[in-house]
């Protein structure tokens, strides 16, 4: 007897994508690219996107998951910036994050 997790799965898809996107643009710099083993990359805010890099435990977060829910809604797999666009404000996803921490 097996369990699905679709939330969990569609997670890992969006970062097999994130990791082959980001192998192949030329154009980012190697720091820019580098993300610490245990960590991922996401672009969030509305007009102007800033990048963040947070724990791969954050996947296990059910808020979390609907963040990265949206940007499928909003995106599908296919992100403009190369990595995770989450749409949300950068104010909103800190206040998010930083509870996360916290508990």
């Amino acid at each position: 007897m097996g369990f699905r997790f679709p939330s969990i799965i569609q997670a890992k898809q969006i970062l097999k994508l994130h990791s082959l996107l980001s192998r192949g643009q030329s154009s980012i710099s190697a720091t820019a690219a580098e993300v610490p083993k245990g960590h991922f990359a996401v672009y969030v805010g509305e007009a102007e996107k800033k990048r963040f890099v947070v724990p791969i435990s954050y996947l296990n977060n059910p808020s979390f998951q609907k963040l990265l829910s949206h940007a499928e809604e909003e995106f599908g797999f296919n992100h403009p910036m190369g990595g995770v666009t989450i749409p949300c404000k950068e104010d909103a996803f800190i206040n998010l994050t930083s509870r996360f921490n916290s508990s």
